[in-house]
């Protein structure tokens, strides 16, 4: 069984077990979760929309922060420069149970 979740305007495909990094979620390591399923299917039946009833929980793993990445901009001819990091954080969340 496996279902489709969506958390930070994304949408995640997930079965029991799977870790998944989302965007950042409030709490500590430890902490319950539960996510909205837009889409469930077990075996050959499959639910979409309204008619879904599954709701997926899982357990936070770790909060964190991404690789920093670069963002540079400039104006050609300008002498205009800027440069700046980026870190993204994120949340790493172990599903616990579809039902």
């Amino acid at each position: 069984m496996y279902a489709v979740i969506v958390t930070g305007g994304k949408q995640y495909k997930v079965s029991e077990g799977d870790v998944i990094e989302v965007e950042k979620l409030e709490g500590e390591a430890g902490a319950k979760v539960e996510f909205p399923a837009i889409m469930a299917v077990d075996g050959d039946t499959v639910t979409v929309g309204g008619d879904v009833k599954v709701k997926v929980s899982g357990e936070i793993v770790k909060q964190g922060k991404t690789k920093k990445i670069v963002v540079f901009k400039y104006k050609a001819k300008k002498n205009e420069r800027v440069k700046n990091g980026h870190r993204q954080a994120f949340t790493k969340v172990k599903i616990t149970g579809i039902a």
